[in-house]
């Protein structure tokens, strides 16, 4: 008997092992779960932080062929009754790639919206559901809708910012880089949902911009293979061309927008924001970056801007500053 009950655990364990190494999936599931509960709990830390008569307008589908394309849409009551038509913030969740939804962000944009921008928070198909470049599709087509709709939202279809967290920064940089590059949208294949002169400018926290040089020493690296093997469907993406083209700190041009960069000294991702502050330095874009020293105290984790009761509180000040320039 207990031979027998040794051989069923050893096989179901065997079982495991080869599960997690033939397909993302289990990984994914795990991870999905708990990136999900924690942002559900940011998400609510926020709310002490959300003043009253913000708007919101939620689950508004914007391409009726796509079963995940909706988007929820804030502004302030106030700043709308002004008459006044307010800039646009597009904001892009994170979750890895794989998972997220954009209520996930919904105080975050609230606050936002607060302080006099209509704050768009978009949902796009994750991993394994959806390889690339689909979410980059879905952002684009997103903003075309915003684009040719601003009436009904109070929006100023001439200024909008792109912004995101984590992967959600990812998304955002390669669309800006396919509105304002010509040659990477043909090598990407997907139309543009802006003109290049109606983005002023990006806000991108955390994220990843080569996806080809990233670090996967320690469990984060686990996550971030199996992430990438959902994202492209290859285990080893070192040779994939999709992996490549989705790499956008190779693809850079002196079009890219105004950019504001900043991730957390303990961020395991913070070498990507600072290859991406390189590359638009050398290019002579205009950037702005919020980094801190590595001793800094306390330790900023990743995604730690949505913790206003710390060092977020600072990164929204430096956001603020900086899409208050983009406007003279």
């Amino acid at each position: 008997m207990i031979k027998r009950i040794l051989i069923i655990l050893v096989s179901l364990v065997a079982f495991v092992v080869l599960a997690f190494k033939l397909s993302p999936y289990p990984t994914i599931w795990v991870v999905r779960y708990a990136f999900n509960k924690e942002a559900i709990k940011v998400n609510k830390a926020l709310e002490k932080y959300v003043p009253e008569k913000i708007e919101t307008i939620t689950d508004l589908n914007y391409d009726e062929n796509d079963k995940d394309a909706y988007l929820d849409v804030y502004f302030h009551k106030e700043w709308a009754q002004s008459g006044k038509k307010l800039p646009v913030i597009v904001w892009t969740h994170g979750g890895g790639l794989v998972s997220g939804d954009k209520s996930q962000v919904s105080n975050y944009c609230k606050i936002l919206a607060s302080k006099g921008f209509v704050v768009v928070s978009i949902d796009y198909t994750i991993a394994p559901e959806a390889k690339f470049p689909t979410p980059v599709q879905q952002l684009n087509k997103a903003l075309k809708f915003l684009s040719d709709q601003a009436d009904q939202f109070h929006a100023d279809n001439t200024f909008f910012v792109l912004a995101g967290d984590s992967a959600g920064s990812m998304i955002s940089a390669t669309t800006a880089n396919v509105i304002t590059s010509p040659e990477y949208a043909r090598l990407i294949n997907i139309p543009p949902g802006l003109r290049p002169d109606q983005i002023r400018g990006l806000l991108l926290y955390c994220g990843i911009y080569d996806i080809t040089n990233l670090n996967t020493d320690g469990d984060f690296g686990f996550f971030l293979e199996a992430a990438a093997w959902s994202y492209f469907g290859k285990k080893d993406i070192s040779q994939d061309q999709e992996a490549k083209i989705s790499s956008v700190t190779d693809f850079l041009t002196e079009s890219f927008p105004p950019t504001f960069i900043s991730a957390g000294n303990n961020d395991p991702l913070l070498a990507q924001s600072q290859l991406l502050a390189q590359k638009l330095s050398a290019l002579n874009v205009p950037i702005d970056t919020l980094f801190f020293s590595k001793d800094h105290s306390p330790a900023l984790n990743h995604e730690y801007q949505f913790n206003l009761d710390s060092d977020g509180k600072l990164a929204l000040d430096r956001s603020m500053i900086f899409i208050d320039s983009l406007k003279k």
